[in-house]
């Protein structure tokens, strides 16, 4: 087996890494168990995943009710051990950090479609990779286009997101900063770091009756995106047929604004 040189001086990058896998698909999501597989021919995987579909639940911790924490030899991860639970994707990661050890690195994905621009905010997937940043850990959160048939090719995806998370396990990432990455719908030609785009959903409410005259609500919404063509852009850049990878940085000061708001503020 050959020996990276620059691996000699930091005898502990020649261990097997220990990596929680996460999501918000559900422990059964083929999704996640490529994922997991892919990153099991070089690291020590757990996987630990929401019990049911819990896609757009935000970064949401159960805090009212306990939580069912239970191994799933039939999720198909083989000797990798799997768990899921009845709660959040933010839930996993912490009670996988808790209950199995602390991890090196925190994957989430990869995802059943795209998180792009805005749905960063309430991702569930981008979530889990969240809950890392706040353990201390490096994370990376993955997602994927279907293509145009609707359907999901995820080798290739799972075999680039484990080269890559090995990358961020060597060495590492900024305090506080994820990784974002999105695949496109068609095998892709090649990757591109970009800025977060101005992707997001154009909110309606469909009104309707149940059978006893009562009304019910949908939430749907039209995807949009004012810079589809902007390849800097995570939206334009998987539209081009790029990977897009998306360094997120988990601080929510305008700190461009601390002098002007500090100068219009009333005193108490």
């Amino acid at each position: 087996m050959a020996v990276n040189v620059s691996d000699l001086s930091c005898p502990e990058k020649l261990a097997r890494p220990r990596v929680l896998v996460a999501n918000d698909d559900g422990i059964f999501s083929p999704g996640i168990r490529a994922l997991g597989l892919a990153l099991g021919t070089w690291a020590d995987v757990m996987v630990v995943a929401p019990d049911v579909e819990q896609s757009a639940v935000g970064h949401g911790i159960t805090l009212r009710r306990p939580l069912r924490f239970k191994h799933t030899a039939s999720a198909g991860f083989g000797s990798i051990p799997a768990y899921r639970v009845d709660g959040t994707p933010a839930d996993c990661v912490v009670l996988g950090t808790h209950l199995l050890g602390r991890p090196d690195l925190v994957v989430s994905g990869i995802n059943l479609g795209p998180n792009l621009g805005d749905d960063l905010t309430h991702s569930g997937t981008v979530a889990a990779a969240i809950e890392g940043l706040a353990l201390g850990l490096p994370a990376i959160a993955f997602s994927q286009f279907s293509n145009d048939a609707g359907e999901y090719e995820f080798a290739p995806a799972a075999e680039y997101a484990s080269r890559l998370a090995r990358e961020v396990w060597q060495r590492g990432l900024p305090s506080r900063v994820l990784l974002n990455v999105n695949f496109p719908r068609q095998r892709p030609r090649g990757v591109r770091v970009t800025r977060v785009g101005q992707h997001r959903w154009e909110d309606t409410v469909v009104t309707r009756q149940d059978p006893e005259g009562r009304d019910y609500h949908w939430v749907a919404g039209v995807s949009t995106a004012h810079d589809a063509h902007d390849e800097t852009t995570d939206y334009g850049a998987v539209r081009a047929g790029l990977i897009s990878v998306s360094p997120v940085r988990l601080d929510l000061t305008a700190r461009d604004l601390l002098d002007t708001v500090a100068a219009y503020v009333p005193e108490p």
